[in-house]
């Protein structure tokens, strides 16, 4: 019989923007076989993470998905959602809000853009109280002063393939330090879940760099370029029908709920949405063919397969809470479906 170590992952309930939260404990092998029906429910303080008042305090770690612990030999991470200490959806709790089965049509991909700091609160590469050459030689970059910290990205990378995340590619962003992985999956839910546990793998392994992986859409003033968490995505129409009219009819029906979407699409997002670095102003919605000034870009793939394929929305912040992201675009994209077929006959 061996012990198997168990790392619950949660996200709290700080506001606007909530942090994770683990916790540990080791369990018998004999009663746990890898599987979520193995997998114990656990409880939390909520008081210590704004979940829960002081005098009713306990708060239940519901386990929704494992993956391996490329850490450790006997080891799984274990994401959770939230529940009161009656069992019911905590209202933290942003994953239910999601149909699971309506989101295992969507394919998400997500762009998440970070810049990692030192502890003195500028980004590396940057020189204490200056700054380096302007933006243009470090986006896709490679050789000193151009890109820092690629030892840490690599071996990032490296572990969420072994722990069966669905990250699919890096690269350095235009900023210097500013740095970009991507997480796609088939279903919306497993991408929002895998990103999630993307962000906790680095974060935990940035630990051991002594560097802060941070996720605001606009770390350093002036003319820097922001962080975005660029949101593609698609579905059985999109991918398989597609046209000219309904995409460009489909994309026209997001505008009404653009307010709606930069109101769950990240905090201090205005500091990035202002028509410049490659955004559209917050104020404003646009859309257009490979325009990444627009906020949502049409891509090149999908104009190059008779308008089939995805779209991708530029608007949300680094910091975006993912459930957030596709619960708002499933929304909108059940409306504008049904509008754009009627468009186009």
């Amino acid at each position: 019989m061996e012990h198997v170590r168990l790392d619950y992952v949660w996200l709290d309930g700080y506001k606007p923007t909530p942090n994770l939260r683990t916790k540990a404990q080791v369990v018998l092998s004999d009663g746990f076989d890898g599987t979520l029906a193995t997998t114990p429910l656990w409880g939390f303080d909520g008081s210590s993470t704004h979940q829960a008042e002081g005098h009713d305090s306990d708060c239940i770690l519901r386990p929704v998905r494992l993956y391996k612990n490329p850490l450790r030999d006997r080891g799984y991470f274990v994401l959770c959602d939230v529940q009161t200490r009656d069992g019911t959806v905590h209202s933290t709790n942003t994953r239910a809000l999601i149909n699971e089965a309506e989101a295992e049509e969507f394919w998400f991909g997500f762009e998440q853009e970070y810049v990692l700091m030192k502890s003195n609160g500028r980004p590396v590469g940057f020189p204490d109280g200056g700054y380096p050459e302007p933006q243009g030689p470090y986006y896709c970059a490679v050789g000193a002063h151009n890109v820092e910290a690629r030892a840490l990205i690599d071996e990032h990378f490296d572990l969420c393939l072994e722990a069966g995340i669905g990250t699919c590619g890096i690269n350095s962003e235009v900023m210097l330090g500013q740095w970009e992985y991507q997480v796609f999956a088939k279903g919306a839910l497993r991408a929002a879940d895998d990103l999630i546990m993307a962000r906790f793998l680095m974060y935990l392994l940035s630990e051991q760099y002594d560097l802060i992986s941070n996720l605001d859409p606009k770390p350093i003033s002036g003319d820097w370029n922001g962080s975005g968490l660029h949101s593609n995505f698609s579905y059985d129409y999109l991918r398989d029908v597609g046209g000219q009219k309904y995409v460009e009819a489909l994309c026209e029906g997001f505008r009404p709920f653009h307010k709606d979407h930069i109101a769950v699409y990240g905090a201090g997002n205005e500091l990035r949405l202002t028509g410049s670095h490659e955004t559209a102003s917050i104020d404003d919605f646009s859309f257009g063919a490979s325009n990444r000034g627009a906020s949502i870009r049409i891509p090149m793939f999908t104009t190059s397969h008779d308008w089939k394929g995805y779209l991708e929305d530029r608007r949300p912040a680094s910091d975006a809470d993912p459930y957030l992201i596709v619960d708002r675009i499933m929304k909108t994209v059940k409306i504008s479906h049904a509008d754009a077929i009627k468009a186009v006959g």
